[in-house]
């Protein structure tokens, strides 16, 4: 019997059109995303008129909280938390585009705005990662995709199990509409992240087919999703098993875990993936549980969360390593310090072999 190829073999083989360096870079050491760009934003303390800018300062609406419009409103900031990041050892920054989907942003009324909210993201990331990329560190921008406020699975109305807020093809749509214009700002890859249902994700992953087919481009994907509460499962109710199984159809770069429940809790299932999982795992966990009275709402230090992932990378278990909610640069700093030295996952031979 033939035994499935590696995740290098595979993925070197993917015909990437942007990112192509990325599978060579994951082979040979443990590559850092950054972390939290809501965490960093509140450091700011914006208020509803800074939110705005002179473009918007009579829309008829708060919007105090979009943080995906900063992009256009306050680009400043933006480009000082993507450098803040990439200057404590970033390999990976995230476009400020969590919630730059027609679905997330008719909250705000701001459908109209979600291709300029992700171009202007794009470019911002881009300009980051290019004045900070070296020969030796090429730096990478990775578009966000988030989960949208809305789920296809689930009621919304507990009085109604088979009521739905969105369709799948409402999803598609608005996610074909985001990844084109992150890849007309400059993406080098695709993060479809905090997935907490999978047909949210399986829309998202469509539409990223479809515009591959359609561009004639191809990016590295990379899929993570969060385990909500100890039961090990996504919101939607799968297992990680179950969650890998129903999407590694779409061939991803990498697939792991992010947000909820901190490293310390999130470890069994990063654990799983490790052992079932045959690409690169990524793992980006909170700064521990929430904590209101934190400064950041969260209350690990970054040695605290940097030691957590060492253990991971210690015991072979992931590919990429970063952060979520509550992680700053000092954060990243700490952690891209503490994995130096550490070799990546490899895909575990013994599973591999017994296939």
């Amino acid at each position: 019997m033939n035994k499935p190829a590696s995740p290098v073999a595979s993925n070197s083989a993917a015909g990437y059109t942007r990112g192509a360096a990325l599978p060579a870079l994951l082979q040979s050491r443990i590559m850092i995303l950054d972390g939290a760009t809501g965490t960093m934003i509140q450091r700011y303390k914006l208020d509803e008129a800074q939110y705005r800018g002179e473009r918007f300062k009579d829309y008829g609406r708060d919007i105090k909280g979009n943080n995906e419009l900063l992009s256009i409103t306050q680009p400043q900031i933006i480009s000082e938390i993507h450098e803040q990041y990439l200057a404590a050892g970033a390999d990976i920054v995230e476009t400020n585009t969590f919630g730059a989907t027609v679905v997330a942003q008719a909250d705000y009324g701001m459908e109209d705005l979600v291709e300029e909210m992700n171009i202007a993201s794009a470019k911002l990331a881009r300009a980051a990662c290019d004045k900070y990329s070296t020969p030796d560190k090429p730096r990478f921008v990775a578009g966000a995709i988030g989960p949208t406020p809305k789920t296809a699975s689930i009621s919304p109305d507990v009085n109604d199990p088979a009521a739905r807020n969105v369709t799948f093809d409402e999803l598609r749509s608005a996610y074909y509409q985001q990844a084109k214009a992150l890849l007309e700002g400059g993406a080098d890859l695709f993060l479809v992240e905090t997935i907490f249902d999978t047909l949210n994700a399986k829309a998202a992953l469509f539409a990223l087919d479809e515009l591959f087919e359609d561009t004639g481009e191809r990016l590295p994907i990379m899929v993570s999703g969060t385990v909500t509460d100890a039961s090990g499962r996504i919101l939607s109710g799968q297992t990680v098993e179950a969650f890998w199984n129903s999407l590694r159809h779409a061939k991803p770069l990498t697939f792991g875990l992010n947000c909820a429940l901190g490293a310390a809790l999130m470890r069994p299932y990063i654990a799983e993936l490790a052992k079932l999982c045959d690409t690169y795992v990524s793992c980006y966990p909170n700064a521990g549980l929430p904590n209101p009275m934190s400064d950041t709402g969260f209350d690990e230090l970054p040695a605290d969360t940097s030691g957590l992932l060492k253990e991971f990378a210690q015991a072979g278990l992931v590919n990429i390593a970063g952060g979520c909610c509550g992680t700053t640069p000092e954060h990243i700093a700490a952690i891209a310090k503490a994995l130096a030295d550490v070799k990546p996952r490899k895909w575990p031979t013994q599973y591999r072999d017994a296939a």
